[in-house]
């Protein structure tokens, strides 16, 4: 049996991105593997955070989780700040992780642009609470998009770190898992872009709150373009291309 670890930040609601893309695989995940679903809150604080609407946000996705089928008699779920073990741990591998590891990564290098000398040590450091966060409970896989294989990967190397420092087998490797039948949801007003919770426009996405109006107003308002007529390209139509992924995947 596999032991599987994911988890998603608590910062925005929660978009039929997450849910096609994550959530509705971790349901199925759950049947035949040991499945750790997390609400990974001290990740978002590495931007600035409103306090308590972050707890509220902690619950409401949580809420969320449990309501897309997530079975907490088949699955642990829990929010990542109720167990200091996480960031203690992350604090360990702070202290073997090397500092070039850490400014290769992608993210890092995307949010920091220009600004590289301002921003918090959070948001460099990161990466080796999401190792702890995978290795604290020695998961085997963990489900991701293919833009955080690089954290994953990164995960491997800190795992082998740690072992041959202390001469010991214990943090197993994981290994990163894309669903081959996760659709990549884009964003409903620039298919070209992945549909996010933190874009400031919240018509550029469907929360999984959103009612049936408003939805139906989201997709009627979507960016589309000229061409006559409805037809599958996601290199030249990837906005409508992105309506029929949608519609497709529910």
């Amino acid at each position: 049996m596999e032991v599987i670890f994911s988890g998603a930040q608590p910062s925005g609601h929660l978009t039929v991105g997450n849910y096609l893309g994550a959530i509705k695989n971790w349901v199925h995940m759950q049947e035949n593997n040991e499945c750790i679903y997390c609400i990974v809150d001290l990740h978002a604080i590495t931007m600035n955070q409103e306090p308590s609407a972050l707890k509220e946000a902690s619950i409401s996705n949580l809420a969320l989780y449990l309501a897309s089928g997530i079975d907490p008699k088949k699955s642990t779920v829990f929010i990542q700040s109720a167990v200091p073990a996480h960031s203690e741990l992350g604090w360990i591998f702070s202290c073997i992780t090397p500092l070039g590891w850490l400014k290769r990564m992608t993210q890092f290098k995307d949010k920091s642009g220009k600004n590289v000398e301002n921003v918090g040590l959070g948001l460099l450091a990161y990466p080796t609470l999401m190792a702890a966060d995978i290795l604290l409970y020695h998961a085997t896989q963990v489900p991701v998009g293919e833009d955080q294989t690089q954290h994953v990967e990164l995960t491997r190397d800190i795992a082998g770190a740690f072992n041959r420092r202390f001469n010991v087998d214990y943090f197993k490797e994981p290994k990163a898992v894309i669903p081959k039948e996760s659709a990549r949801i884009m964003s409903l007003r620039d298919g070209k872009k992945k549909m996010s919770k933190s874009d400031p426009s919240d018509m550029s996405r469907i929360n999984m709150t959103d009612d049936k109006d408003l939805i139906v107003q989201k997709i009627k308002k979507a960016t589309t373009d000229a061409i006559v007529g409805i037809s599958y390209d996601e290199e030249l139509r990837p906005e409508v291309s992105n309506l029929i992924n949608i519609y497709s995947a529910f």
